[in-house]
């Protein structure tokens, strides 16, 4: 029998109504012959109410008593859905990470897996028991409960499918695939029915909010297929595995050379969680860059997109780059405590900028992609403030503003319109 795994977010299982409609897809899957692991989120807004009540506790609170209070959300929905199954005549257990055991580092509240020994877990499978799993979670090297960070349960869910060397992994969400973009801005948008490892990384770490950045990191490296599709929908069962068709519901997750037709242009992603810092009227010498770009990444705070513009007479330079909106305030504190060695005129920050990006594996062979994006948002009027590439990726930083009006006019650009 195949290994399936599937795992279902916090607005899939937001109260006993939705964890019914879940135990539902669960027992479609194992009346098809899967041996399933279910992952779970805690119910929606449960993490972040448990959260709120370890800042009442206290401020400065133990990060491992703050890993042991926010991992109980995943226990209740793990918990209750295994009851739900059983309710149903199906056999089904749960599983908390440390039973596993999914092992992390100590880092508490963004702890990394390093190794999940799985023989337990395999056995209870193999015997026809579905294995319900609380997410997000692990033990640590000092047996204290540990947590992933945000969005850590889709990581939780490709580790356990890579260590039970699953078939596939199905993640469960409140849409239906992913899109060329946000349907929201673009009604045209259409679904993708695959897409690239590469891709999907680059669609989440800019902006798109469908998979969380490790996970499909975590994906690519183990090479454990992805499906993503909505909980909300009573699709037909799975295909056979490895027949995944135009007709499989939702997105694959896949290597590229399992996609036939690659596109130029596979999606337009964009990220409101940006800040825009200058620092003006710097002296164009070297080391000049690293008196800025050190002490930031000292103080953690990730720089993106940098712009250098150089004065006519080449003494001084003005240094634009982004960081996350949540660190603006931390970024320009950090520099302002360097401004003796920087040695600059005047630091600006703002917050009305947001990162456009074109994305898609077929930019490796096609030439002027940038060029006809560049002209495309010229002709609209839209002013280009930083740019940065990557092989499959280009981005452009503008004013929040023209957010709608650069996504629709690059959705049609690159033909992505729904006919």
């Amino acid at each position: 029998m195949s290994r399936l795994v599937m795992k279902f977010g916090g607005t899939s299982v937001a109260d006993l109504d939705h964890i019914r409609n879940v135990a539902e897809h669960v027992k479609r899957e194992v009346e098809a012959g899967h041996h399933c692991a279910v992952i779970v989120s805690a119910m929606a807004g449960q993490t972040n109410q448990l959260i709120a009540w370890t800042d009442e506790a206290g401020r400065c609170h133990d990060q491992a008593e703050y890993d042991s209070v926010v991992a109980s959300g995943e226990q209740v929905t793990s918990g209750l859905l295994a009851l739900t199954l059983q309710s149903m005549g199906l056999k089904a257990r749960s599983w908390l990470g440390w039973q596993i055991p999914v092992k992390t580092d100590g880092a508490h509240g963004r702890a990394r897996i390093t190794d999940i020994p799985a023989d337990n877990l395999m056995d209870s499978l193999e015997s026809g028991e579905i294995g319900i799993i609380a997410g997000f979670q692990g033990i640590g090297p000092d047996n204290r409960i540990t947590t992933l960070g945000r969005g850590g349960s889709d990581t939780s869910a490709v580790a356990i499918a890579a260590a039970i060397a699953a078939d596939r992994c199905d993640i469960y969400t409140d849409v239906d695939g992913v899109y060329t973009t946000d349907p929201r801005i673009v009604p045209q948008a259409q679904r993708l029915g695959k897409v690239s490892y590469e891709e999907m990384l680059e669609m989440a770490s800019q902006g798109a909010k469908v998979l969380q950045t490790r996970s499909v990191e975590l994906a690519m490296v183990k090479k454990v297929r992805l499906l993503v599709r909505s909980s909300f929908q009573k699709p037909e069962n799975s295909p056979p595995f490895g027949d995944d068709t135009a007709q499989t519901p939702g997105t694959l997750v896949c290597d590229e050379d399992e996609i036939l037709e690659q596109q130029i242009v596979s999606g337009i992603a964009y990220a409101k969680d940006e800040a825009k810092v200058t620092v003006l009227k710097v002296a164009d010498k070297p080391g000049v860059a690293a008196r800025i770009f050190g002490p930031l990444a000292d103080a953690n705070i990730n720089v993106d997109m940098i712009v250098q513009n150089v004065s006519d007479d080449g003494r001084y330079t003005d240094l634009t780059f982004t960081v996350p909106k949540d660190d603006l305030d931390k970024a320009m504190q950090v520099v302002e405590a360097a401004k003796e060695s920087i040695n600059y005129s005047d630091l600006r920050g703002s917050t009305d900028v947001v990162k456009v990006s074109v994305i898609g594996i077929g930019m490796r062979s096609h030439a002027g992609v940038a060029a006809e994006m560049f002209k495309a948002i010229s002709e609209q009027g839209i002013n280009i403030q930083a740019i940065s590439t990557s092989e499959i990726k280009i981005s452009i930083l503008i004013d929040a503003k023209y957010t709608e009006l650069a996504v629709r006019t690059l959705h049609t650009l690159y033909d992505l319109d729904a006919a």
